[in-house]
């Protein structure tokens, strides 16, 4: 198998990061269902696209599809184990974007929008993209 590929899909982590990939993963796909969809109460792609412009992310539309793509599809990846190192690249790149653009003026605590639980998303998904998906895993099956 290719070096760079065995890198990727490669993992010696156990059981314990194959539940915090796939609860993760839960919690990005849920959030890009709202952003792309709508689903569970979320605004869909023109509410996300325009919320993103007021956000000074423009183009808002293109803003919002690559951010709500971004979380359901990787957040798919790491509930599957599949090429799990970068979905969580790219949803740790996400997560830092959501803390500075959004998050940090509110300080800490949730309870006033702060950046506590993009924060510990972005612990989450750091995490994966060290050690990789864990016994359980599409990754570990195709590694061998």
């Amino acid at each position: 198998m290719n070096s760079m590929i065995n890198k990727v899909l490669f993992t010696r982590a156990g059981y314990g990061l194959t539940v915090l990939r796939i609860v993760v993963g839960v919690i990005f796909a849920a959030h890009g269902s709202q952003k792309l969809f709508g689903a569970f109460g979320g605004y869909g792609l023109a509410g996300t696209a325009q919320y993103m412009e007021s956000l000074g992310l423009t183009p808002g539309y293109l803003m919002a599809t690559l951010a709500g793509g971004t979380e359901f599809f990787a957040g798919l990846a790491l509930i599957v184990g599949l090429l799990v190192r970068p979905a969580a690249l790219g949803l740790a790149f996400l997560s830092v974007v959501a803390i500075f653009s959004v998050h940090l003026p509110n300080g800490l605590f949730m309870a006033n929008n702060g950046y506590e639980f993009a924060l510990a998303l972005l612990g989450g998904s750091i995490a994966v993209l060290i050690e990789g998906a864990g016994k359980l895993s599409a990754d570990r099956v195709i590694a061998g």
